[in-house]
C-alpha cells in the first residue's frame, strides 16, 4: 500500500493478452495503466477480484486508466475466463513469470498447510510515462477495487 515517493519508472514489457492482441507498457493511451496480479484464473477469489474489476470498470475508465488482468494461467485459459465472466478489459498470460518477476509478485505461500511458489495478489497503478505511482502488495479482495479507484479519482 505504499505509494511510491520517487515514482520509480517501470522497464518497458511485451506480453501475450486475450483477443489475439500483444500487451506493451510504452506508448499506452490511457493515462493510468492498472496491472492486477492474481495467482489463478476460475478460483473464487481470483473470481471475486475479477468481477469487481469488471463492475467498476466504467469508473476507471472516467478516470482515463485502462486494466489488465495479470497471472500464470495460458492465453486459452484466459478466453474462457475472460468470456464467462463477461470481462470488458484483456487478460496477460505470463507462464513464464517474465512480468511477475519484473514485479516481485513470486512468493511462497502457505497453502493446505503446504509451502507452495505462487503469486501474490498485487495491484500497480503505472502512469503514461511508464512511472510507478502506486502499489498494493498481499491485497486482499474485499474492497480493494474501491481503494484503486479512490486513489485514481484523486490523481489531478
Amino acid at each position: 500500500m505504499a505509494e511510491s515517493p520517487n515514482a520509480a519508472t517501470i522497464d518497458n514489457f511485451t506480453a501475450a493478452m486475450t483477443g489475439g492482441q500483444t500487451f506493451e507498457l510504452a506508448g499506452r493511451p490511457a493515462k493510468y495503466t492498472v496491472l492486477y496480479f492474481y495467482p489463478k484464473d476460475n478460483t473464487p477469489g481470483c473470481t471475486t477480484e475479477s468481477i469487481a474489476f469488471r463492475e467498476a470498470y466504467p469508473e476507471f475508465q472516467a478516470t482515463n486508466a485502462e486494466i489488465y488482468g495479470i497471472s500464470r494461467d495460458s492465453l486459452r485459459s484466459h478466453e474462457g475466463f475472460k468470456a464467462k465472466l463477461g470481462l470488458p478489459f484483456e487478460l496477460i498470460s505470463d507462464p513464464e513469470e517474465t512480468v511477475c518477476k519484473q514485479f516481485g509478485v513470486m512468493k511462497m505461500k502457505n497453502m493446505y498447510g503446504k509451502q507452495v511458489r505462487g503469486v501474490e495478489r498485487s495491484t500497480f497503478i503505472i502512469d503514461a510515462q511508464g512511472r510507478l505511482v502506486k502499489e498494493w502488495r498481499g491485497v486482499k479482495v474485499n474492497d480493494h477495487v474501491a481503494e484503486v479507484l479512490e486513489f485514481l479519482k484523486s490523481q489531478p
